[in-house]
């Protein structure tokens, strides 16, 4: 409904424009992407999420044709990055030199140096400036599993969204967006429509990490030629992407100088090597380790897309140390198939007129363990937009432990109040009506209101907790072998890890033992 209702204002803003009515045709444009940003696609097929990014690029373009038309845009060909010196520019170096980002800086060059070869022969194979190989210092520190509190994923911060719209695969098996090779290729194909959006890198930089909507914006709310000088849309841009800039500049003039600044010392990482051999089974990453005689951390480190470690089902192309691809081919036979862990829970988005026994008859469940599993109290009231974990059948659900009473030692004075009794006040305080009544010298069990009784006083103590290690499963272990080995009862590992005695464990997936 939404995609229709946007495409509708995007045929009004191109009506507007035709009869010469810039400024409606702009607010059509802006209802239009308002509508897009409104749009939640978690739960929908693939194809509605390209048709939302299509759009939502159709309204980029077609707003800069209209500030194209009223010349408010202009010269818009700048094909290299102006690295100015400016007091912004200053403050982030400082900051990177001598601040509190030091130390993170020099660890960031240090891993530059396993991804930014590739990354830099890209670029020049694109014709884009080279100095755009520093920029997943600025958005990741070059750590290729780097999680953002917007979700944005790996070297070049994909969302899920974008990165599908440049080709980045996510499913049950990977996540293309920490794949250094393919999300390289994602992040040049997203500059180059930024480039080609906005004709300059500066002001493509800043779209990249804000998106070309909040740029755009911005600059409708001018009356110059921000391409001349980005400088004029600093101070209107949020502070993170405003910084962004001289951020990015600031590196690269750090990098430039490394001598002046005191990082000539910095040795980067060798970089990766491997090679790619195509593998038709379904095997654990820890396996083809063993076999290849490689450690299970050099495989994962070439691999980082596999989620669980384990290669998808259907024919996969892995990365692979050199000169291992042919032991692998020769013995990828005799490796066991692996199966990723069942997840405990499945997620479900609450929709307008559901119900939460109409959610429990979905998903083969009840209302009761759907409750406990989201700590609901009514079965009657659930948010629309709410998510709610779903248990998956024979996943036990384990409520944390309530905090205990302990006596003090030491009395208090409880006034009585309307509907207190000494069995009430017993339980409230962790005693007994008899101890009450001794404190209190009361013969008999009736109370009036404003009495003063004193009371034993207590305090809350969080249940005493085992701390858990994690647990790899092998070929061959059982949950029973699993508890033995830690000197563990199999209903208390059991119950640890959310099991039943029903379930299955598969070799890769990670248990807490004691």
């Amino acid at each position: 409904m939404f995609l229709d209702e946007a495409l509708g204002f995007c045929k009004a803003a191109q009506e507007f424009w035709q009869k010469g009515e810039l400024e409606n045709a702009l607010e059509a444009l802006d209802q239009a992407y308002s509508l897009i940003l409104d749009i939640e696609l978690e739960d929908q097929p693939p194809q509605q999420m390209q048709q939302k990014e299509d759009l939502r690029f159709l309204i980029s373009k077609r707003i800069l044709e209209i500030y194209a038309s009223r010349n408010t845009v202009a010269n818009g060909s700048h094909n290299a990055i102006p690295l100015e010196m400016n007091r912004h520019v200053k403050a982030e170096i400082r900051l990177f030199t001598q601040g509190g980002e030091k130390n993170f800086f020099k660890q960031s060059l240090v891993r530059s140096g396993k991804y930014r070869p590739f990354i830099l022969s890209r670029l020049k194979e694109a014709g884009m400036p080279e100095e755009l190989s520093w920029l997943p210092l600025i958005e990741s520190g070059f750590k290729v599993k780097a999680l953002s509190k917007a979700r944005a994923l790996g070297l070049w911060q994909f969302i899920p969204s974008t990165g599908y719209k440049f080709g980045l695969k996510r499913n049950k098996y990977i996540d293309e967006r920490i794949d250094p090779t393919k999300s390289t290729n994602a992040a040049i194909a997203y500059l180059q429509e930024l480039h080609g959006i906005f004709g300059d890198w500066i002001t493509a930089l800043a779209a990249y990490n804000c998106g070309e909507g909040r740029v755009l914006r911005v600059i409708r709310g001018q009356n110059i030629n921000y391409l001349d000088n980005f400088w004029d849309l600093y101070e209107r841009l949020p502070r993170e992407t405003a910084r962004y800039v001289p951020r990015f500049m600031a590196a690269v003039h750090i990098i430039n100088n490394p001598d002046k600044y005191g990082l000539g010392s910095v040795v980067p990482d060798t970089p990766l090597d491997f090679e790619i051999v195509e593998v038709s089974r379904q095997v654990q990453l820890t396996d083809i380790a063993g076999k290849i005689g490689e450690s299970s951390k050099v495989m994962k480190e070439l691999n980082p897309e596999l989620r669980y470690n384990i290669l998808p089902p259907e024919n996969y192309f892995l990365k692979v140390p050199p000169a291992k691809a042919d032991r692998l081919l020769a013995s990828i036979g005799s490796i066991p198939v692996s199966h990723p862990p069942r997840p405990a829970y499945v997620t479900h988005r609450v929709r307008s007129g559901e119900t939460l026994s109409g959610i429990a008859d979905k998903y083969r469940t009840s209302v009761r363990r759907i409750k406990q599993a989201n700590n609901l109290r009514s079965s009657h009231f659930i948010v629309i937009g709410k998510k709610l974990k779903i248990p998956q059948r024979g996943t036990v659900i384990v409520r944390a432990d309530k905090a205990v009473k302990k006596p003090t030692g030491k009395t208090t004075i409880h006034k009585v109040r309307s509907g207190d009794s000494l069995w009430i006040l017993a339980r409230r305080y962790g005693t007994t009506t008899k101890k009450i009544q001794a404190l209190n010298g009361l013969k008999r069990t009736n109370l009036y209101i404003g009495q003063r009784l004193t009371v034993p006083e207590y305090r809350y103590e969080s249940p005493a907790t085992t701390s858990t290690n994690q647990y790899l499963v092998r070929r061959g272990d059982s949950p029973y072998k699993i508890a033995q080995r830690h000197n563990m009862s199999l209903g208390h590992f059991l119950r640890i890890n959310g099991l039943t005695p029903r379930n299955k464990i598969f070799p890769g997936q990670v248990l807490k033992v004691e």
